[in-house]
């Protein structure tokens, strides 16, 4: 079903305080969206056990409030597309991941961090993330044809050929040397060159839970969103999640990077920039409207 009008979403997530560089961020996808004349909607996403918390997620609606959001749907008020909760979403999770399987595009990995951080040939990709060096790629591991749980059909026990209690991520193949073009509302045309600017990436994790990628993908269809507005440190990301779009056959939302804020060394803002923390300012009794009106100054 095709939505019949502008959708944009909010999808922070509660592993620590949102800071001044959220809230500009998913300032313009409220703008974006009251512009077009759509709906908003708040997603929690909260799949980081180890290291998300409750008191944020609370901290979270009360700071999105009381900077001035307000959302149709999200997991304080519910909606057509609930839940709104990453963490009880896995089966949206898990059909997408078998429709992955079932087209090929997975293989197991047993790769850890340390592993291709040592690896001679994998420097950082474009972002943030290694670029992988396709070790297990080269492997041939196979993936069992009746799911990814390590148990093979009885009449093909040699699809599945790493060893016993073997743990293993789930990475998704990407087309080598393609360029993944796209033109983003914001920043203009982008292209990135699979297997150069970005590698095989992970879609399940070893213990379980599914990867950044894979849900955001899964959660974004699944809740019709017409337009991804998010930061400039994602476009690579962007790349990777049109690949899986067009594995799993389904439209590719507009996207719209928006520049991230810097600290006065020069580095993007994060969670550990306490002071700028929409908690630590609303303590201090800065108004909403002040902190925008300087933004309104700096461009």
């Amino acid at each position: 079903m095709n939505p019949v009008r502008y959708r944009g979403r909010l999808a922070p997530s509660p592993t620590g305080y949102l800071h001044l560089g959220h809230a500009r961020t998913f300032w313009a996808a409220q703008a974006r969206a009251r512009q077009h004349g759509g709906e908003l909607i708040l997603r929690n996403d909260d799949l980081d056990s180890t290291r998300y918390h409750m008191a944020f997620v609370t901290a979270m609606l009360e700071d999105l409030r009381w900077f001035g959001f307000n959302w149709s749907e999200g997991p304080d008020i519910g909606g057509a597309f609930a839940p709104y909760n990453q963490s009880e979403r896995r089966t949206f999770y898990r059909a997408a991941l078998e429709k992955l399987r079932a087209g090929n595009f997975l293989y197991p990995c047993t790769c850890s961090r340390k592993d291709i951080q040592n690896a001679v040939t994998a420097p950082h990709a474009a972002d943030d993330e290694l670029l992988y060096p396709g070790t297990c790629r080269e492997r041939g591991f196979r993936l069992p044809v009746a799911g990814c749980t390590g148990k093979g059909r009885a009449d093909e026990p040699a699809t599945f050929n790493l060893p016993p209690a073997t743990k293993y991520s789930l990475r998704f193949r990407v087309p080598e040397g393609e360029t993944i073009s796209f033109r983003d509302e914001n920043m203009g045309e982008q292209h990135f060159i699979a297997g150069q600017d970005f590698g095989d990436f992970v879609v399940w994790r070893h213990d379980g839970v599914p990867a950044y990628q894979l849900a955001c993908v899964a959660d974004d269809a699944a809740m019709q969103i017409t337009e991804v507005v998010r930061g400039a440190d994602l476009l690579v990301s962007t790349a990777r999640q049109i690949l899986l779009y067009r594995a799993l056959g389904w439209s590719v939302p507009a996207f719209f990077h928006c520049e991230l804020m810097l600290d006065a060394a020069g580095r993007r803002l994060a969670k550990r920039h306490d002071d700028l923390c929409l908690r630590t300012l609303r303590g201090q009794g800065i108004s909403p409207e002040k902190l925008r009106a300087q933004w309104s100054a700096a461009n």
